[in-house]
């Protein structure tokens, strides 16, 4: 009985000894914080920003990235009730015509969004729209109750370099992150090297969105197909820098090709990234 229970003591200390070096590993990651890896599948998450109604209809999504101005809290607090997180779209550097409040801001509008009608690029570093943001816009968000923000067009920067536009996207950016919610940056890439070459991410983000790396669209006719080697290649070294460092990252993805499909979710599974597949520009419920 002794010796068998001197084994067993010693065999229980080593499994704890075990467990405590893999724990410590987890949390140091070689002097680098790791985070767990999250258990992903086809319905962790999904993007339906021409839902209007009826949230219900997303059900099956454990998180669902929604235009929050269409629902009131009470639609929102409901759904969320039921286990799921949801997160607002949010057009930081461009405008709409069909918003209510286009007509105040039209005056900032830059140039015409190539592709979409309806849409215009914003001066971003006027003051007049960054108080918009940050103190009607962002503060309607949050009373709704809305889990993380969806934040789109920092690719602003992209088309106007400079210290003044690089400094509005910044601005807005911190009040979001100082809300405490998720901020999840829709491409941005040229934005967002930039803001690091002298700044952390985390100041700004939580995470990634990041369009078609694995498809692409035909304008023409509105048509999916596989995108080109070198812009599959540029992308996925974009996302992968920033999630070797922590961030969390989404792909959006447009195609019906079974064989696409099943490259865009051997990679994300691999990578433990999240991601939805759609096979509408809409972006609406299937």
């Amino acid at each position: 009985m002794k010796i068998k229970t001197r084994k067993l003591q010693k065999s229980v200390f080593a499994m704890l000894l075990v467990l405590l070096i893999f724990s410590f590993s987890a949390c140091t990651g070689n002097g680098q914080s790791q985070k767990q890896t999250a258990v992903i599948t086809d319905k962790s998450y999904g993007v339906f920003l021409s839902v209007t109604d009826n949230l219900d209809q997303l059900g099956d999504y454990e998180t669902v990235v929604i235009d929050a101005q269409y629902f009131t809290a009470a639609d929102i607090d409901s759904f969320k009730q039921k286990g799921h997180k949801v997160y607002t779209y949010i057009n930081v550097g461009a405008i709409e015509n069909f918003r209510s409040y286009f007509n105040q801001y039209q005056s900032l509008t830059l140039a015409p969004y190539e592709n979409w009608d309806e849409e215009y690029w914003v001066d971003v570093s006027d003051q007049t729209w960054q108080d918009f943001m940050v103190y009607d816009l962002i503060p309607e968000m949050i009373s709704k109750g809305v889990d993380g923000f969806f934040v789109d067009n920092c690719d602003v920067y992209y088309h106007y370099q400079t210290d003044a536009v690089l400094d509005g996207l910044t601005h807005i950016l911190r009040v979001m992150i100082d809300t405490g919610r998720e901020v999840i940056l829709n491409g941005g890439d040229t934005f967002l090297d930039a803001y690091c070459s002298g700044g952390s991410w985390k100041d700004v983000i939580t995470g990634i969105n990041q369009e078609s790396v694995f498809t692409r669209i035909d304008w023409q006719d509105e048509s999916f197909g596989e995108a080109d080697a070198q812009d599959r290649t540029y992308f996925q070294s974009y996302v992968e820098r920033y999630a070797d460092q922590g961030a969390d990252i989404y792909l959006l993805e447009y195609t019906t090709d079974d064989e696409l499909i099943r490259k865009i979710k051997d990679y994300c599974h691999t990578k433990g990234f999240y991601y939805y597949i759609s096979d509408s520009l809409e972006l609406d419920a299937r």
